[in-house]
C-alpha cells in the first residue's frame, strides 16, 4: 500500500471536501491510500515549512496560504511544478484561471504550487436584513438616505451602528481580530489600500508610519473595541470563526471571505436566500479594493512519489472536482466553475466572483512575510489591549521592521 500523506488547515470545509476528493482519487488507485493531516494554522506553517516537514519528505503535499509560498520558494521547501506541468499539463492551465489566481504562484520561471479554494474579500451582508421594510423607514427617517451596503467606511460605521441590536444578539459587524498571522494582516492592508496608501516603497521595504496606516488602525481599534457596532467576541475570533457568527445569524456585514457567502448561501443553510455580498467600502475619494489571498496544493520538494502526488494534483485540479468542491462550502478556482449555470443558480453569489476577483490585489510575495506577519500582529494586538498612542504603536513597529531589514517583494 502507497500512502499519499497531505497536510492541511482544520477547517471543516476543506476535510470535507478533501476527504471526498482523496476517496474518489483511491478508487481509481488500486493500491493507494491518501492520508490527509488536518493541523490549525499555525501548526500547519510550523510542521510544513518551518520544521521541514515538506522538504522532508513527511508530506507529499501540502495545502498552503498563497502568504507563505515565497518563503517555500526560497527555502526549496515545494517542487517546482513547471516540469510536471510541460510533461503531463493540468487541464486548461493556466488560461482557465483568473490571472489573479495564478501570478502569485509563479516565482520567475517556477511554479509553486496549483490553486484549490479561492475567496477574495468582500462585504458579505444580510440582504433580508437590509431589506427589512421597518429597517429602513427607520433608517431613511434618522438618515435621510436608503439603507444600502455601504461604500465608504464612515458609511460602515454609520450602518453597523444602525443595525446593532445586543437585545436581539445581532450585532453590525465583526472582525477575525485573533493574532494568527492572517487576518490581522489582511485587515491592516485593506485599511491601507482603501485609503489610498500602500504598504511598502518601491524597493519592498514595509512603510508602517503614513498618513493612511495611522488612520487604518485608528479605525480598526475603535471599531472594533466598541460594542455598539462591532460584536464583542471579535479579538478572539479567526477568519473561520467569524464566519460561523456570520452563519449563525449574529452579525449583519463583514468585510470577509467571498467563501463565507457562498456557504451560506448554498442550498440547506438557515440563510440560504439572504446573503449578498458587495465592493469592500473605501474612504472617500479612494478606490475600492480587494485582496486576493487563497489556498493552493504543493508539493512537498523531499517527497518519495511525486509522481503520484503530481497525478493527485491534476485530479483534483480537473473541472469535475473543481465544481465538486462547492458543495462541501469550499471555493472553486476555475473559470468555467465561476461561470457555470448550475452553481450560479445554487449559490447566486458566483455570479459575482469573477469581477470581484478581477479587480482584486495580492500581497507582496517575498519570503519574508510570515515574519512581516508577525510584526502586524504585534501591532493589532497592542492597539486593541493597550490605550498606547497609533503613532507610537507603529513608530516601534517601523524600528521592528528597520532592525530585521525585512524586504517583502
Amino acid at each position: 500500500m502507497t500512502t499519499l500523506r497531505i497536510a492541511l488547515r482544520n477547517y471543516a470545509d476543506f476535510e470535507s471536501a478533501l476527504h471526498e476528493e482523496a476517496h474518489l482519487f483511491e478508487a481509481v488507485h488500486a493500491g493507494v491510500a491518501v492520508k490527509l493531516i488536518p493541523l490549525g494554522i499555525r501548526e500547519l506553517h510550523e510542521s510544513a515549512i518551518r520544521d521541514g516537514g515538506l522538504r522532508s519528505g513527511h508530506f507529499d503535499l501540502a495545502l498552503l496560504c498563497t502568504d507563505w509560498l515565497g518563503e517555500c520558494v526560497e527555502k526549496g521547501a515545494i517542487e517546482d511544478l513547471h516540469d510536471w506541468n510541460h510533461h503531463r499539463p493540468v487541464t486548461n492551465w493556466p488560461t482557465g484561471w483568473s490571472p489573479t489566481l495564478v501570478r502569485p504562484l509563479r516565482f520567475g520561471t517556477k511554479l509553486s504550487a496549483l490553486p484549490w479554494h479561492d475567496g477574495p474579500q468582500c462585504l458579505v451582508y444580510r440582504s433580508d436584513i437590509f431589506n427589512d421594510p421597518n429597517r429602513r423607514a427607520a433608517f431613511q427617517s434618522q438618515f435621510e438616505r436608503d439603507l444600502t451596503p455601504p461604500a465608504t467606511w464612515e458609511e460602515f460605521e454609520q450602518v453597523a451602528r444602525f443595525l446593532t441590536e445586543p437585545d436581539q444578539n445581532l450585532y453590525g459587524t465583526a472582525f477575525a481580530a485573533h493574532p494568527d498571522g492572517h487576518n490581522t494582516l489582511y485587515d491592516f492592508v485593506l485599511q491601507i489600500w482603501s485609503r489610498g496608501g500602500e504598504l511598502t516603497d518601491i524597493e519592498g521595504r514595509p512603510h508602517l508610519v503614513s498618513l493612511e496606516s495611522i488612520q487604518a488602525l485608528d479605525f480598526y481599534r475603535s471599531t472594533i473595541r466598541n460594542p455598539s457596532l462591532c460584536h464583542p467576541s471579535s479579538t478572539g475570533l479567526d477568519s473561520t470563526q467569524s464566519g460561523d457568527l456570520f452563519l449563525s445569524g449574529e452579525v449583519a456585514m463583514m468585510a470577509n471571505w467571498f467563501g463565507f457567502a457562498s456557504r451560506a448561501s448554498r442550498p440547506g443553510s438557515h440563510l440560504e436566500g439572504k446573503v449578498a455580498i458587495a465592493p469592500l467600502p473605501a474612504a472617500e475619494g479612494a478606490d475600492r479594493v480587494s485582496l486576493s489571498v487563497f489556498w493552493a496544493l504543493a508539493m512537498g520538494a523531499g517527497s518519495l512519489q511525486k509522481s503520484l502526488a503530481w497525478d493527485f494534483l491534476r485530479f483534483v485540479t480537473a473541472p469535475e472536482r473543481d465544481l465538486g468542491i462547492t458543495h462541501h462550502g469550499a471555493v472553486a478556482t476555475r473559470l468555467s466553475s465561476w461561470r457555470n449555470p448550475d452553481l450560479r443558480s445554487r449559490i447566486p453569489v458566483y455570479t459575482q466572483i469573477e469581477p470581484l476577483s478581477l479587480r482584486a490585489r495580492t500581497l507582496p510575495g517575498g519570503p519574508a512575510m510570515a515574519s512581516f506577519a508577525s510584526i502586524v500582529d504585534g501591532i493589532m494586538t497592542r492597539a486593541l489591549r493597550t490605550l498606547d498612542p497609533t503613532v507610537t504603536i507603529l513608530e516601534e513597529a517601523q524600528i521592528e521592521v528597520d532592525r530585521a531589514q525585512l524586504r517583502i517583494l
